[in-house]
């Protein structure tokens, strides 16, 4: 690369506009602290907030200003006017939810923005000659930026230095081949270095660059675009349409037909009303997110998309990338094996000398070499007296690098190290031995002299062998345990790797991965037949020699054919597969560009930590679907109630505070702690379908046995007293018939689920039997016969929903 000293390169002006004669320049070793601090004054800085979550604002009127919460609102004002005030109970159990739903966000949003900040990316730029690190949003107008293999372009600029520069501008422009990049060219932010060095300059920085946009869209924290979100939105909207109609039915009933007082009339209204809005459902999706993020987070795991939560829930296939995920980033060299090459430069010491002398100086030919370039400098130091002529940088579809040099004799020579099957023939003697090392788990480069320039475009063909060198590479101690946490759980694991198949394999096999004893050459894969791609992909377990454009084609066959696929990786030969699978994992020490497009980030870049956040996942989405059940149970049943009193011309048998406190004992109490459960089973797709074949039979026989009781207790009681009653012994059917339906979800049963029942039943038959909670909830049981004939019909209505249960998880299985 040029020195960075030696030339000077006219720049920007401020604000993006180019240089035009006000003669100033800046040189290619940076700006000066001075003109920094001047165009901080100037306001030419980066200041773009990344920004890893909601405001607080945002989350409080997102928690607040909804449209359950308005028309809740509108119902309580007008209980507060016509009285009495318990009948306005549910308005301040709305005001609670909704408080613990922005406290748990405001959780959630602290958790995040200081895990954002910890795994917050400092490009390095050249300030006062010297190569620093600084924060993002410390970049200014004009700022020479290094680039090297992974790193994300952060600003728009322009190139001022290019070593075989390749970056990938698929994210913005949609082609996935990167592009070679030559000084002058523009550097668009949102792109990303695959191959080579450079350097920039920025020319557009803040709000002006593509990044800030890409940023906000990409690290929002969203609560949107998810099957279960999509699901309660149109089960909300639904039971909208239905509260309209029945709120008329029901007044008009009251005051034309019966004669009721305005005032218990609209009580009576409200009171079919409130029960109908599952307003507390919305509130507790919200809540069960917000916290598995926490959870996620004291993990060292960054959640950047809230779905990603729920997508973690429904996850059948995990692509995982050998290195870095089943490996760790470093290697070491174990063994070189020399080839005999007379054309080796004779410098009087032996031929093992002579190579490790050109690996040397190849290692030191590099600034920023990846994983097995740096395990072969770190094990032989640059020779003295070498001087590098040029670079190939390696990239992942090519498999290889150059470089070449300037000997100490003056003897010019290009040299190529990478992969021995790309750079050999299919029929050198040399393959059997290579794959005897690969299936030991081995990795294998080969170090051959070129006889093309370095950018000849056929610069593979003519090269002669010198050299085998043998890397160990580090295999993490918890990838098995991980391994076989999925294979328990029935998420399929699958190694998709650049590397030797057989290699891969045998690293595979090392940590117990099942298949990996057949391993895929992904050159051999039917790439022109879609359908024998898909069976090669579900059948195999380890593929090797995946390019990434075959990486992101494989992910879109396993979800053409109804899988939903989680990729992990952490260099740039992921990103495109990241980008298009279902669940994006990044490793926290990965390239920024990986970090970028995941929804997901391993701070930790611990392997062992996913499994965590598969069940995380689950837990939400699994519990969120149980008690759903729950709230929509109980609009059923308001429902229908709502249109029997309506049809049959007799007044609604309760009161709001009756409904509100039923609600608490039998959804909303326990929702919250179920909600919270562990919970393993793997999400399933229809969501909507899922819980109404439950909460549709549930609510009919719900409703249906507490009519029937008010039915019999309107014939048994008479006088003028006698609603009281008869809404006391219609309100025990209810609550008996809702706590057996709750007593159904919670199975199956611990020591604590079933003390979360019981202690449900306790709490309402302390209602029963303490006078003055008897009076505020105008509930007493009147004699001893109407009582007991309305436990028995809760008794037919339990057996009812017993077999009801059985007989739809036979004929509706999910």
């Amino acid at each position: 690369m040029t020195d960075p000293a030696q030339t000077e390169v006219e720049q920007p002006e401020p604000g993006g506009r180019p240089a035009g004669g006000n003669g100033r320049e800046v040189a290619r070793g940076g700006l000066t602290t001075a003109e920094v601090a001047e165009r901080v004054a100037r306001g030419e800085v980066n200041d773009v907030p990344a920004r890893s979550s909601r405001s607080t604002a945002d989350i409080v009127r997102a928690n607040v200003f909804t449209r359950f919460n308005a028309i809740i609102g509108v119902l309580f004002v007008i209980i507060l006017i016509v009285g009495p005030i318990q009948d306005g109970l549910f308005g301040f159990v709305i005001v609670a939810n909704t408080g613990i739903g922005i406290i748990q966000e405001l959780r959630a949003k602290k958790t995040l923005d200081s895990l954002a900040l910890i795994g917050e990316v400092r490009p390095t730029v050249r300030r006062d000659g010297s190569a620093v690190a600084v924060p993002t949003s410390e970049v200014v107008l004009d700022d020479v930026i290094e680039l090297g293999p992974g790193d994300k372009v952060i600003v728009d600029g322009e190139v001022l230095e290019s070593d075989g520069l390749e970056i990938d501008e698929s994210l913005l422009t949609g082609e996935a081949d990167p592009v070679v990049k030559k000084p002058g060219d523009p550097a668009m932010s949102g792109s990303f270095v695959v191959a080579g060095n450079g350097a920039f300059a920025a020319t557009k920085v803040g709000r002006a660059a593509y990044a800030a946009q890409l940023a906000e869209e990409a690290s929002r924290f969203t609560l949107v675009h998810s099957e279960l979100r999509t699901g309660i939105s149109r089960i909300l909207k639904y039971v909208t349409w239905m509260m309209i109609p029945t709120a008329l039915g029901l007044i008009l009933s009251h005051l034309l037909t019966l004669g009721l007082p305005a005032d218990d009339a609209v009580r009576r209204m409200v009171a079919g009303i409130v029960p109908m809005i599952p307003e507390g459902l919305v509130l507790l999706t919200s809540v069960a997110f917000a916290i598995g993020v926490v959870r996620l987070g004291r993990k060292q795991c960054l959640v950047q998309e809230l779905p990603a939560i729920e997508g973690l829930a429904r996850v059948d296939v995990v692509c995982l990338d050998k290195t870095g995920t089943l490996t760790e980033g470093g290697m070491d060299v174990s063994e070189l094996r020399p080839l005999g090459d007379s054309t080796l430069p004779s410098q009087g010491d032996s031929e093992p000398a002579r190579v490790r002398r050109v690996l040397g100086a190849f290692g030191a030919s590099d600034p920023r070499p990846n994983a097995s370039l740096q395990a072969v400098a770190d094990a032989y130091p640059a020779p003295d007296g070498w001087r590098c002529t040029g670079t190939l940088p390696f990239s992942s579809a090519r498999k290889y690098s150059g470089a070449a040099f300037e000997e100490p004799g003056g003897e010019p020579s290009a040299w190529l190290l990478g992969a021995p099957d790309v750079l050999l023939s299919g029929d050198d003697p040399l393959l059997p031995e290579i794959d005897r090392l690969n299936a030991q788990g081995l990795r294998v480069l080969l170090l051959a002299r070129a006889g093309r320039p370095l950018d000849h475009p056929d610069v593979v063909r003519e090269v002669r062998p010198v050299a085998l060198v043998v890397l160990e590479q580090r295999l993490r101690p918890d990838a098995p345990d991980t391994l076989r946490y999925f294979a328990e759980q029935g998420v399929q694991a699958k190694v998709i790797s650049g590397d030797n198949a057989v290699s891969v394999g045998a690293v595979a096999g090392k940590l117990g991965l099942p298949g990996a004893d057949s391993p895929v050459d992904a050159r051999q894969l039917p790439h022109d037949d879609p359908e024998a791609m898909a069976r090669a992909l579900e059948g195999g377990a380890v593929f090797g020699r995946v390019t990434p454009q075959q990486k992101r084609d494989m992910v879109g066959v396993l979800q053409s054919r109804g899988h939903h696929v989680a990729m992990t990786g952490d260099g740039v030969n992921d990103v495109l597969a990241l980008k298009d699978a279902d669940i994006g994992v990044a490793m926290g020490s990965g390239s920024e560009a990986t970090r970028a497009v995941a929804q997901i980030v391993l701070l930790n870049n611990s392997f062992a930590t996913l499994p965590s956040v598969v069940a995380e996942g689950r837990r939400v989405i699994g519990n969120i679907t149980r008690v759903a059940t729950l709230f929509l149970t109980k609009t059923v049943y308001s429902v229908l109630l709502a249109v029997l009193v309506a049809c049959c011309q007799i007044p609604y048998p309760f009161l709001p505070r009756h409904l509100t406190l039923l609600s608490t004992l039998t959804i909303g109490v326990p929702a919250f702690f179920l909600a919270l459960a562990p919970n393993k089973e793997r999400a399933r797709p229809h969501f909507v379908r899922r819980v109404m074949r439950y909460a549709v039979p549930s609510g009919l026989i719900t409703g249906l046995a507490a009519f029937a009781t008010y039915l019999l207790a309107r014939s048994y009681y008479t006088g003028p007293d006698a609603l009281g009653a008869q809404t006391s012994a219609a309100t025990l059917t209810l609550f008996l018939t809702a706590l057996y339906v709750l007593a159904i979800i919670a199975r199956p049963y611990t020591w604590w689920r079933i003390g979360l029942v019981l202690l449900m039943g306790l709490g309402f038959l302390i209602v029963l039997v303490t006078p003055w909670l008897q009076h505020f909830f105008a509930l007493r049981l009147v004699g001893t016969t109407l009582p007991w004939a309305a436990v028995a019909i809760a008794v037919v209505a339990a057996l009812l929903l017993e077999t009801t249960w059985r007989w739809v998880g036979r004929r509706f299985p999910a």
